[in-house]
């Protein structure tokens, strides 16, 4: 029986790294992975969406679906949400003969 490495399945599976189906794929997988990190991070600290939508002026729904779809979130929400689960953000963005590197 041959045996596959995780590298293997993901290629046949999803794509190569670089192709368009393997980068959504691994942006999807980012953003799911910020949602469950706000909700764990919230939890952590006992705080309900509730408590959390009003420290940062959305109602507890948005909450709701940061937390379960982060696909749909914008950047000053996201910082928002950070600031308030009193995190240390930091955002890079690289292209070509340009660096920007924001931390908060």
């Amino acid at each position: 029986m041959k045996t596959y490495s995780l590298d293997e399945v993901q290629d046949e599976l999803i794509g190569t790294v670089g192709t368009p189906a393997r980068e959504r794929y691994e942006y999807e997988l980012q953003l799911d992975m910020i949602g469950k990190a706000i909700k764990q991070t919230r939890q952590e600290r006992h705080m309900t969406q509730e408590e959390l939508g009003k420290l940062i002026g959305v109602q507890k729904a948005q909450i709701s679906r940061l937390e379960n779809n982060a696909n749909n979130v914008t950047l000053d929400t996201l910082l928002r949400v950070f600031t308030a689960l009193k995190a240390k953000v930091r955002f890079q963005v690289d292209l070509p003969n340009i660096h920007i590197n924001v931390g908060k």
